[in-house]
């Protein structure tokens, strides 16, 4: 690759002026926005560098972004966020800017502090990635710069938002147990922690309802506490024979336990997750799920924040992003009597 690649470098590979170039790169008016969204990335890949220190002092900009995403979700046996943060740090690079990662600590969190980032003025706008505290959000509403809610939302916060379609992909989802002889199936997740988890819970429901079956009580399991930290899972007295869980990580502690309690998945029941992240796979046998398009949400996150930042009042709303169901061996397929049977209520023998 030739070193200290040029703005005439990038017209020439792309057939338009050096003029147009520049624009592009500097977030100029003249050029649309797909071809400064085309100029950038082929800038990026042919290893142009912006001269971020020179831009900023005639500019006033940082040429970084904030990336916070909240504590409870980067422990040891956290990767989604990490993979989603690493997507927006590289399409952030075609737009000449960095990504600054910021963990939110529980305690700032709970005392309402704002990030670092953001009081010292290091950041030209913050994506907030992962479902922060109700009070928290009233905090990032105080700041006074460009964000964004990223795989979460709330409706009473004027915060543009983008999620992946947890609301259909869950639907899709238990249809397709459906559809597998399944009829007694039970929702992994507290519904009260997160608008993801709650809007999968609703996907789920809907199916159920077109299905006419009924929803119990008993079919509804709580993974975590009101903080978002993970609980044992207690299971109902009369077993499913099937569960959706709101996560792969929920279902693979999900399938461990069940193992440790004696059931075979998916001889004695079926589990299927959501995300297709690293748990997906580490369960045996690895999981049904829906995979998040990580790349395409951190792809839109990225220009829905630049966009901000050339126009702060910039409004997009709530973007949804498709994700598509991974089949995999964690799903039994029942027949007509196996349904009959699981169907027969239970009697307890004394």
């Amino acid at each position: 690759m030739k070193s200290n690649i040029t703005m005439k470098d990038i017209a020439n590979k792309l057939g338009v002026s050096s003029v147009t170039v520049s624009k592009a790169l500097n977030d100029k008016e003249g050029v649309s926005d797909s071809l400064k969204v085309t100029i950038k990335k082929v800038a990026g890949e042919m290893g142009y560098r912006f001269n971020s220190a020179a831009k900023s002092i005639k500019d006033g900009l940082s040429y970084n972004i904030g990336v916070m995403i909240p504590q409870r979700f980067t422990g040891m046996n956290d990767s989604f966020y990490l993979r989603v943060y690493q997507e927006i740090a590289i399409h952030l690079d075609h737009y000449g800017y960095f990504g600054i990662l910021n963990i939110l600590s529980s305690e700032d969190e709970e005392q309402l502090n704002f990030p670092r980032v953001y009081s010292e003025n290091k950041v030209d706008g913050i994506i907030i990635l992962g479902q922060i505290s109700k009070k928290y959000i009233e905090t990032v509403q105080n700041m006074d710069l460009p964000k964004l809610f990223l795989d979460f939302y709330d409706e009473h916060a004027a915060i543009d938002s983008i999620v992946t379609d947890n609301f259909y992909g869950a639907y899709e989802l238990t249809n397709y147990l459906i559809q597998s002889g399944h009829r007694d199936i039970a929702y992994v997740g507290n519904i009260y922690s997160t608008s993801s988890i709650q809007d999968r819970f609703l996907g789920y429901y809907k199916s159920l309802l077109e299905h006419g079956l009924a929803f119990e009580d008993r079919l509804l399991l709580n993974d975590r506490d009101e903080r978002g930290y993970y609980i044992d899972i207690e299971l109902p007295e009369k077993m499913p024979t099937a569960f959706v869980c709101n996560c792969d990580q929920v279902a693979y502690n999900l399938c461990e336990f069940l193992n440790a309690s004696g059931y075979k998945v998916p001889e004695d029941c079926s589990v299927v997750g959501f995300d297709n992240d690293l748990y997906a796979t580490l369960t045996s046998p690895p999981l049904t799920t829906v995979e998040v398009d990580i790349e395409q949400m951190a792809r839109t996150a990225v220009k829905s924040i630049m966009d901000k930042v050339s126009n702060p009042n910039r409004r997009n709303g709530r973007v949804l992003v498709q994700g598509k169901i991974i089949y995999r061996d964690s799903v039994r397929t029942l027949d007509a009597d196996q349904v009959k049977i699981n169907n027969k209520p239970q009697i307890n023998s004394k």
